[in-house]
């Protein structure tokens, strides 16, 4: 195996609170309990289906079944930027499944920032909770990883595409 010394793994502390206490509500309108992804690392996607990133959807199930065995990647729709994520929860899981054939979990519509900020993106983006480092949400198809058990591991942007090496290396572990 080729090490890469850039790709050096942040050293972090544990969690302060446990990501598998927040519930997540599927587009289907049943509970999505993280407690079942315990021993999966977990990529969090903001998603939305008039973006120009929409077409990551493809690269992101491409992902989760070749790593499917051990990751599980949970998109969550939000229509908080340019809002493009207009549809209700029925009209965008039917979107990802004709479009893209995505089988991974797509959550309800969430959003990822301000107020009405969901408990998950709370977490991922507060290092008080996550014990590893403050981030914000820059925009459509912005991922975060988590690790088998319950740990931030790192954030990649929206340019980051889901082959990309930046996020293959955490999985070739």
């Amino acid at each position: 195996m080729i090490t890469m010394p850039f790709l050096k793994k942040k050293s972090q502390e544990a969690p302060k609170t446990s990501i598998y206490e927040i519930e997540l509500v599927s587009s289907q309108g049943k509970t999505l309990d993280l407690r079942t992804f315990k021993g999966k690392k977990i990529l969090f996607v903001n998603v939305a289906s008039k973006c120009g990133f929409t077409p990551q959807y493809e690269g992101l199930e491409r992902l989760y079944l070749k790593h499917k065995e051990k990751l599980v990647i949970i998109g969550l729709p939000c229509n908080q930027f340019g809002k493009q994520e207009p549809g209700s929860n029925s009209e965008i899981q039917e979107f990802c499944a004709i479009n893209y054939g995505v089988t991974f979990p797509i959550t309800e519509k969430v959003s990822v920032k301000g107020s009405q900020q969901h408990p998950i993106y709370t977490w991922l983006t507060d290092r008080s909770l996550n014990g590893n480092r403050n981030s914000s949400v820059k925009w459509n198809f912005q991922k975060y990883l988590v690790d088998e058990n319950g740990h931030f591991v790192d954030y990649f942007l929206s340019t980051t595409k889901p082959n990309s090496t930046k996020i293959s290396s955490y999985l070739e572990e």
